[in-house]
């Protein structure tokens, strides 16, 4: 793939991410590569746009985003159904969603000019809330979890999980996590659930500090249709989706998690692999003994 059009999209509260975007602009332009900006990423680089990420999913066949994987996860958001490859160039802390480190732009912008970059197609969520009816409904869409939470009291929930129509479990929980592989390595893995490779075929559930201990995390077929209800009246749910604003989960709402129909093509450099991602940035040095 050697996109002449690019969509640029930066966090614009990074320290030094006005400099990066005015430099990648310059590059990608003195390679006669046409650069689009996103409206407040312009801004910050004292440039004038209109266009929303929606506009450059749109009108780009590359959307090249400047920050950390939370921004990633942002853009991927608001997306919509217009889903287009995403290069990520590091501003942020552990990133395992972006590609290079803002120090090696040059070389990103390279390796997408000429067309070397590589793609790992990304499983996306489709979550899906119905409380009442079609007034009611919402559908939301994630690249890496979704998340059932509590609120400022600090007591358990209860949440009834069912796997293709069969029960599960009743979780008595501070919450519970259902990830791609993508997200299997961001809050599933800090609350004690595997590492899944991108193309494995799976879904993982993982309970946040379950009150029975024999609940673990649990794989899932990525074919899997999850159904989720708060039970708990008492006690307020909430739903958070690739860490965006909560949705209060009113008690006897079923949620409703599958894997999307749509991929998102995650750019990767040339000769690098997810293992070789993962032992970089969980700093896996073997054994110290």
């Amino acid at each position: 793939m050697s996109p002449k059009t690019i969509g640029l999209i930066a966090h614009t509260g990074k320290t030094g991410a006005a400099d990066l975007v005015r430099a990648v602009i310059q590059e990608f332009s003195s390679q006669s590569v046409s650069v689009k900006v996103e409206a407040d990423t312009a801004r910050l680089a004292g440039e004038q746009s209109r266009f929303s990420v929606g506009d450059l999913a749109r009108e780009t066949e590359l959307l090249v985003v400047l920050g950390g994987d939370g921004t990633i996860l942002s853009v991927v958001g608001k997306l919509d159904h217009d889903i287009r490859p995403i290069f990520g160039i590091n501003i942020g802390s552990l990133g395992f969603l972006t590609c290079v480190a803002s120090t090696s732009y040059r070389e990103a912008v390279a390796s997408i000019i000429s067309g070397k970059i590589e793609f790992s197609d990304r499983a996306l969520l489709d979550v899906q809330l119905d409380p009442q009816g079609p007034e009611t409904h919402q559908s939301l869409r994630c690249l890496n979890d979704a998340v059932f939470s509590r609120g400022e009291i600090s007591r358990l929930i209860r949440l009834t999980v069912r796997v293709n129509g069969e029960a599960l479990t009743e979780f008595n929980a501070d919450g519970l996590i259902l990830a791609t592989p993508t997200g299997s390595t961001a809050y599933s893995l800090s609350a004690g659930g595997p590492i899944l490779a991108p193309e494995s075929g799976a879904l993982v559930i993982t309970p946040i500090c379950p009150h029975t201990l024999s609940n673990r995390s649990i794989i899932i077929d990525d074919s899997a249709i999850v159904e989720v209800e708060a039970t708990e009246r008492e006690y307020p749910v909430f739903l958070t989706v690739d860490g965006r604003s909560p949705v209060h989960v009113e008690p006897g709402t079923v949620v409703t998690v599958r894997k999307a129909t749509q991929t998102l093509p995650l750019a990767v450099m040339p000769g690098v692999s997810f293992f070789s991602v993962v032992r970089q940035k969980l700093r896996w040095r073997g054994s110290n003994v």
